[in-house]
């Protein structure tokens, strides 16, 4: 019997709400079958008392128990179930994961902010391919403002410069705030200070009001664009400037009680709504955009893309978008980035050839390449132990498509791109699966190799070619002036790919 289109589900268990989605995946697109939201108070209980209490959970599998019963029609292929910043904080965060399991069948994955903003980003470039001017040609800055947090990506010219992952969501503003002051333009302006430093952060990657596009994803965005928008086309809705602040103003001047009966809408949609809209208005204003674009997508739309592309999510424009955010961090420490392109060019190339010996993937490639690319930014700190410092560097910052289990393999590979190769006894490396260990020892042995032929920061080593043999790792140039600093420098950092790959590397 012919197989009907594959049905996927997504779940997003948020700060404030469960979210479902049930799609039937179309090639690279989906037609959504079903669409359901209901409201749960994890973010209220987090991040009053770090934990998610008992009755809470209990709501929680009742609204899980609804999302099976949503499903139960449909020959659902696969059900993706993430869960955001409040189970992320929740000291009893496993226990509550597992009672989910047992009690429904449904395996949540509590992911960090960073894979927020990947699958955000997917989902909002797919929507906004069309718009004008594309993202690939302005500087932009993507903000969705959550219950449990506010995620920022920025943007120059369609490349990534960063993205963050701030303690800006409505719930933590309303618990901090709120009972300090009346509401209204007070408000507004004791929000105004308490993000006064946050705004000097982000405009001290990319200058805030050299921004030319706003896109605002979230229920809150979407809400007030459905309100006081203007229908594009059906994948997004603009906002203008005047109307946003007319909107904003009027709320201000409305009860709770108020704006659930002049806007139709649920006490859950109208709660986080004044909120919301101030921090997009405040990061709004410090740009140079006129409007705002809310594309008609969530994070649970990210999910089925990153379903639907496996693999291919790493290639193409999405790898490029890794690089540059890893290239803007570097940057931001002042690398030597001649060097670092140089050693890069040298790692991947090893990486390559090495493919038989290693067994690696594209992913480990990636990771080998970013680590390529931030190898020497300790110096930044001190050139003496700076790969020490690069660890700590790279441990403590934020790569836009990379998780926190590919950070912990950038900085080990980081860290033992010099001095002494990774030991058991380093606390680092003994923190790591077996696994990660062993991806560890290959693509440090990679790139010990790779630096030691740029070993001067001069790039001599362009024009060569690689032979392996039984027991050698041949590298041939056609440079007749001196090598001896690379061979001297080879000889010291050798030892560790000739002990993983059991051949010994040599420079002709």
């Amino acid at each position: 019997m012919a197989r009907g289109p594959i049905k996927r589900v997504a779940i997003d268990i948020g700060s404030s709400a469960i979210r479902l989605l049930i799609a039937e995946l179309r090639g690279k697109g989906w037609k959504i079958l079903e669409n359901a939201e209901r409201p749960v108070a994890l973010g209220e209980d987090v991040f009053v008392s770090g934990r998610i209490s008992r009755k809470t959970l209990m709501q929680a599998l009742q609204i899980l128990h609804s999302c099976r019963e949503l499903m139960a029609p449909y020959p659902v292929s696969n059900v993706i179930a993430i869960a955001t910043s409040a189970l992320r904080e929740a000291r009893n965060r496993d226990t509550f994961v597992d009672r989910v399991f047992l009690r429904t069948g449904i395996k949540v994955r509590v992911i960090e902010g960073i894979e927020a903003n990947r699958l955000t980003y997917m989902a909002v470039q797919k929507a906004l391919r069309q718009a004008k001017p594309a993202l690939s040609r302005s500087n932009a800055i993507i903000m969705e403002v959550g219950a449990g947090s506010t995620e920022v990506m920025l943007l120059s010219r369609g490349q990534m410069v960063a993205a963050h992952t701030l303690p800006l969501g409505t719930i933590r503003l309303e618990q901090q705030l709120r009972p300090s002051i009346a509401a209204g333009a007070m408000f507004r302006g004791l929000l105004r200070e308490h993000i006064r430093s946050t705004l000097d952060v982000v405009g001290s990657e990319l200058p805030l009001k050299r921004i030319s596009q706003f896109i605002a994803v979230g229920g809150s965005a979407r809400l007030a664009a459905g309100k006081v928008g203007s229908a594009q086309e059906t994948a997004h809705t603009t906002i203008a400037k005047e109307s946003l602040t007319a909107f904003i103003r009027k709320l201000e001047r409305l009860s709770l009680d108020d704006i659930v009966s002049e806007l139709n809408i649920t006490y859950a949609e109208a709660e986080p709504l004044v909120t919301a809209l101030l921090v997009y208005w405040l990061f709004f204003e410090a740009t140079s955009a006129s409007k705002i674009l809310v594309p008609a997508v969530s994070i649970r739309e990210g999910l089925l893309l990153d379903f639907a592309a496996g693999a291919d999510a790493l290639e193409g424009e999405f790898r490029q978008q890794i690089i540059a955010s890893g290239m803007s961090l570097a940057r931001k420490y002042a690398i030597d980035e001649a060097h670092a392109q140089q050693v890069t060019s040298l790692a991947l190339t090893f990486f390559g050839e090495m493919q038989r010996d290693h067994g690696l993937c594209q992913r480990h490639k990636l990771l080998l390449e970013v680590a390529a690319l931030l190898h020497d930014i300790g110096t930044y700190i001190s050139a003496g132990d700076h790969q020490k410092h690069g660890r700590y560097i790279i441990a403590n910052s934020e790569i836009f498509g990379l998780a926190r289990d590919d950070l912990r393999i950038i900085t080990n590979v980081v860290g033992y791109h010099r001095g002494p190769p990774p030991q058991p006894s380093d606390l680092n490396y003994a923190s790591l699966s077996r696994d990660e260990r062993i991806v560890v020892l290959k693509l440090t042995a990679i790139l010990r190799v790779a630096d030691a032929l740029d070993r001067g920061h001069n790039r001599r080593i362009t024009d060569f070619s690689v032979e392996q043999t039984e027991d050698e790792f041949i590298i041939r140039t056609s440079r007749q002036d001196d090598l001896a600093l690379e061979r001297y420098s080879l000889a010291n950092k050798g030892d560790l790919f000739e002990e993983v790959y059991g051949l010994k590397v040599t420079l002709r």
